[in-house]
């Protein structure tokens, strides 16, 4: 027999014994396996298991190298010399425990899943799965082979791309950005946790290259994305600045009609926008446009001149002088810079020349003043001299010009014109000079058309108008030798008035005559008496005190007679020339108690003396005469 493996407890002495402890002797005289038919049912040519049993809880084993010492079980009945070891065992009867039992011990649970293995700490590769993950594709954890963290990278990417694009000019709203941010700085931290000990193969080396090219992917896309953002935002800006554009055009072609008189505002807040375009933003696509809009501009606001409307062409051809100022250095074409001035000018002398000789003369002397004072050397200027004298001599003919009337007004006014325009500041002196001897041509002959303009009206029987223009001639022109027959003319007006066959006598300055008319005033009012025909001429007679106002009833008796004998009565004793002549009697109070004025036609022959008399009726002034 030999002696026990290394390793293994020796067997007390006692127990060899009894053969209760060991296996029985083998045909070699050591340990073998055990015979055929003990231990548990299984195939029989299994090979024996290498690994042993766990010993129980609480058996601390001997010396870990050797087999645990075999035990019998309980009620067997030992072995007997000669008989071999497992002889009295059933072939069914599972083998013994490979110890003996010990005291009970604490129920342990079945243990988990084993661990994954961990591999040694490797920083760099931590951090290139890291900056992988930052690159927002996921691609870290793709390579740690978690798909979730690889779907929650894309997915968020994913998000943040459909937002995003197409840009946007206000971006993309700073909370989806900052959400984005932290989901990825959330995978990159948990990326390098699995990476820093993970035995899955990863190569460091091109894994960080890769993490740092692709970590330049989101950076080169925010600064693509910045740039479509500001492509975008010009765009709109470029659609904002047409609309201004736009709004302007509109508001010039909605006046093209009524044209810029009444619509100044309007016209200079279009000329506003075509400014603040072409000043703030001139490289944008509407700036680019204003110069054309400035040629429509202009031909808008001086389309007047166009139409030959020279006054109204006046105030809008002024307004354009005034845009290169308007809308700065450099931003009016430089055809328009010359545009409105010779075409001022043109309207300036057409306004001007057109009213020469008109009532409102002040219009005319206005526009010819402005253009010796701002276009002096024009060829406009030149013809302004020319122009009045065509029409003072126009106005002077008699025969072919105007009607006295219209020539006498039209003279005043070129006169007034004349004067006005020679006072122009800078105006050449010869054309100063020129100017000047129209005004007194044309004030030398206005005398004649005022007479005339009168007698015209005398002939026209518009007796209230030759009194009006008669006595208007005589208080401009007293020192005119018609003087006194313009005082004759408006006494005959007046008594023409009232007895319409006085008008057919033309009066003279005759005076006197070798018949005999008395005068008398059978009236307690003043009376005025004018007379015509052969002679003509006016007096007055003071009222008689001892007269009364007589009843009209009394008027109507076949025997009334005024101015009965046996009373003193105011009178006047006039020659006059046989002939008819015309009395009138005009009381002199302004009371209409004082009766209305009295005609009578008194047809005077030699060889009489008669008698007139003037009285007055209550409601009425009445005049007889005796021959």
């Amino acid at each position: 027999m030999t002696g026990p493996q290394q390793g293994a407890p020796e067997e007390p002495e006692d127990a060899r014994a009894e053969g209760g402890g060991g296996q029985g002797p083998a045909s070699g005289g050591g340990f073998g396996p055990p015979p055929e038919g003990f231990g548990p049912p299984g195939d029989a040519g299994s090979p024996p298991q290498d690994t042993p049993p766990p010993a129980p809880t609480g058996a601390p084993r001997a010396g870990g190298l050797g087999p645990a010492p075999a035990y019998r079980p309980t009620g067997a009945p030992p072995a007997g010399p000669g008989v071999p070891a497992q002889a009295a065992a059933p072939a069914h009867v599972p083998p013994p425990p490979a110890y003996p039992p010990g005291p009970p011990t604490a129920v342990v649970p079945a243990p988990g899943p084993p661990s994954a293995p961990e591999g040694p700490r490797d920083v760099p590769r931590a951090l290139a799965l890291a900056l992988l993950d930052l690159s927002g594709l996921g691609i870290g954890h793709a390579l740690l082979r978690s798909w979730g963290g690889f779907a929650v990278g894309l997915l968020s990417t994913g998000v943040l791309a459909l937002v995003a694009l197409p840009a946007d000019p206000d971006g993309v709203p700073l909370a989806l950005v900052v959400g984005w941010l932290v989901i990825l700085v959330l995978l990159a931290a948990h990326a390098a946790a699995r990476g820093l000990r993970t035995t899955r193969p990863v190569p460091t080396v091109p894994v960080l290259g890769l993490a740092l090219v692709l970590l330049a992917a989101p950076v080169f896309a925010g600064f693509q994305y910045d740039a479509a953002r500001a492509r975008a935002q010009h765009a709109r800006l470029e659609k904002q600045l047409l609309d201004r554009l736009g709004t302007a055009d509109r508001t010039v072609a909605r006046y093209r009609a009524s044209g810029y008189a009444g619509h100044e505002s309007a016209f200079s807040t279009a000329l506003t926008a075509y400014r603040d375009l072409s000043r703030e933003h001139p490289d944008s696509a509407a700036a680019h446009k204003v110069p054309a809009r400035l040629h429509t501009y202009y031909r808008t606001v001086g389309a007047p001149f166009g139409k030959g409307d020279y006054c109204e062409a006046v105030d809008p051809l002024r307004h354009l002088l005034t845009v290169p100022q308007t809308m700065g250095t450099g931003r009016v074409p430089k055809d328009l810079l010359t545009w409105p001035g010779p075409r001022l000018a043109t309207s300036l002398y057409g306004c001007g020349i057109g009213g020469l000789g008109t009532a409102d003369s002040t219009t005319a002397a206005y526009h010819l003043t402005a253009l010796l004072e701002d276009y002096p050397d024009s060829p406009e200027a030149g013809q302004v001299v020319p122009e009045v004298e065509k029409h003072v001599s126009f106005s002077l003919k008699d025969k072919g010009g105007e009607s006295p009337c219209d020539a006498a007004a039209s003279l005043k006014a070129l006169a007034d014109q004349a004067t006005s325009v020679a006072k122009a500041d800078g105006a050449p002196a010869a054309t100063v000079t020129a100017l000047g001897r129209q005004a007194d041509r044309a004030k030398r002959g206005l005398p004649t058309k005022t007479w005339n303009c009168a007698l015209a009206a005398y002939r026209a029987k518009d007796y209230a108008a030759t009194q009006t223009r008669m006595r208007d001639f005589t208080a401009h022109y007293a020192k005119d030798g018609r003087v006194p027959l313009a005082r004759k003319y408006v006494i005959a007006a007046q008594v023409a008035d009232r007895l319409p066959a006085a008008g057919k006598v033309k009066p003279t300055t005759s005076s006197g005559g070798s018949i005999t008319v008395t005068v008398r005033n059978d009236s307690p009012q003043a009376v005025e008496v004018l007379y015509t025909g052969p002679v003509t001429g006016s007096f007055t007679l003071d009222g008689c005190k001892s007269c009364k106002r007589y009843d009209w009833a009394d008027t109507l008796n076949p025997s009334f007679k005024p101015c009965p004998a046996g009373k003193k009565y105011p009178s006047r004793t006039l020659r006059l020339p046989a002939g008819t002549t015309y009395f009138l009697h005009k009381p002199k109070s302004d009371s209409t108690l004082s009766g209305s004025p009295a005609t009578d036609t008194v047809k005077v022959r030699g060889g009489y003396t008669y008698t007139e008399c003037a009285y007055t009726a209550k409601g009425f002034g009445l005049g007889g005469a005796d021959g």
